[in-house]
Formats: C-alpha cells, structure tokens, sequence
C-alpha cells in the first residue's frame, strides 16, 4: 500500500498536466476527439485522486491535513470535484483548462514536498480539527474557483474593451455569466470561511496553550474574510459591480496563495504545519 502511495504521489501531477493540455487544446484549437474524452478523464482523475488522499489515511492512520502540502493535495481535489460539478451542470466547459492549471499548481507543489508523518500530536486525529479543515478548505476552493472566473472576466472585459474579438471573446461565456459564476463561489467560500474561523476561535484556545489571537495564520484568515465581507458588502449596499468586486476577490486569492505558503511555513506558531 505504501508503494501506491508513492506512485500516484508522482502520477497525480503527470494526469493533471494532461488534463490541462487536453482542456487547453480543445479550448484554443478545438478538437472532437479530444473533447469526446476529457469529461470521462476528468472523472477519472477526480476518483484517483480521492483514492491517493484515501490511501495516504490508511497508510499512515490519520487524515491527510497534518501538513500544508498534504492540504494543498486536499484543495486541489476539492476544486477538481467542484469543477465537475460545474461542468456536469452547466455543459460548459470552455473555463476548465484555467480552473485545473489551479489543481495542477496545488497538486505539483504538494508532490514535490510532501513527506511521510507517522507520528502526530493527538489532536490532528480530532473530529472538530476535521470539520474546521473541512470548511476551511471548501472556503478556499470557493475562494480559488471565484478568483478563476474573475481573471477570465478581466481578460474578456479587456478584449472586449480593445474592440479584439478574438478567441477569448468567442470561447468564453459572457461578461455577465462569468461575474456571476465568481459571486456565487465567492459567497460560498465566504460562508465556509465563516465557519472554518468560528470553529476555530471556539476549539483552538482549548487545545494550544499557546494560543494567540495574533497568529499570523489567524490574523491573516481574518484579512480574507474582511477582504471578502467588504466586497459582498459593497456589492449588496452600495451597488457595487464588474471590476471592482472582481480585483477584490483577486486580491483576497492573493491573501489565501500567501496564507498557504510563507505563512504557514515560515511565521505561524501553534497553527503551524510541519
């Protein structure tokens, strides 16, 4: 069993890489034999991927959230369902390549780096951390999936802008669907962050003696959330809409891309990931 961990740890970035190019030729070239294919590829990836994570919690007798990098395989499977639900539902699947290049990112960081931790503290095996990973994890899916949609509305707003009607313009939904795909993730990422620091503030002072409120992890969630709660604050009140909701959500992913990596290796304390 270790052995196939090892080896779809090494397979998973390879499939996603395929992914992205199969996904990426149909988009910019079109072809019917690529596109009779990617769907069910996509399926396969996402089953596979759940069967490494799978794997890896029965391997070493804990859920696979005791590291960033074991996160970062979490989040890139979390987008990849999320996408194919999105496909499924909606037969559109024009946005794939951006929104797996994602998963790919996450998956191929999380390859490269991850190890093997047999021994954990006690409380990565409880129930409430895993709830509190949960939401987290489906907020920064959210988060990613709504910051996607608003790069593919600044790249189509700015080719419509140029008067360029050009592959962007033909292959991608309309400014009004892509806003609205990137609201509807950001509301729900929004949420689950929500919950993800309510369960936090509540569980962690009762677990880390060395609990601070000036985490640089915690205090950096907050940022997001605050980022995140003025938009959809601003776009409710003050009729706010397009482009600036939009960089603000980008820049929010920015807080989350940062919160991942320098944060979490490098400055956090107790909510540190080793």
């Amino acid at each position: 069993m270790n052995s196939y961990v090892d080896i779809l740890c090494v397979v998973m970035p390879i499939l996603y890489a395929v992914l992205v190019l199969i996904y990426g030729l149909t988009f910019f070239k079109g072809s019917p034999r690529l596109e009779r294919i990617r769907f069910p590829l996509l399926l396969a990836t996402a089953a596979l991927h759940l069967a490494y994570l799978t794997a890896r919690g029965v391997v070493f007798d804990h859920p696979p959230i005791t590291s960033v990098f074991e996160i970062m395989s979490l989040l890139a499977a979390s987008i990849t369902i999320a996408y194919c639900y999105i496909e499924w539902r909606t037969h559109t699947s024009n946005t794939g390549a951006f929104i797996l290049f994602l998963s790919f990112a996450f998956q191929t960081v999380s390859s490269i780096f991850i190890r093997d931790n047999v021994v954990i503290p006690a409380y990565l095996h409880s129930f409430v951390l895993g709830f509190h990973v949960s939401a987290a994890l489906l907020g920064y899916t959210g988060i990613s999936l709504s910051a996607v949609y608003g790069f593919l509305y600044l790249m189509l707003y700015h080719e419509i802008k140029s008067t360029r009607f050009g592959l962007i313009y033909n292959r991608l939904p309309s400014l009004e669907m892509l806003e609205a795909m990137s609201h509807r993730s950001e509301v729900f990422g929004f949420a689950a962050l929500s919950i993800a620091i309510g369960i936090g503030l509540v569980w962690l002072p009762r677990v880390f003696d060395t609990f601070s409120y000036w985490d640089p992890k915690l205090v950096g969630t907050l940022a997001i959330w605050l980022l995140y709660a003025v938009a959809l604050g601003a776009k409710r009140s003050l009729g706010w809409q397009g482009r600036k909701t939009i960089v603000i959500s980008l820049v929010a992913f920015g807080f989350v891309f940062l919160s991942m990596t320098v944060i979490n290796l490098y400055l956090s304390g107790f909510h540190s990931f080793h």
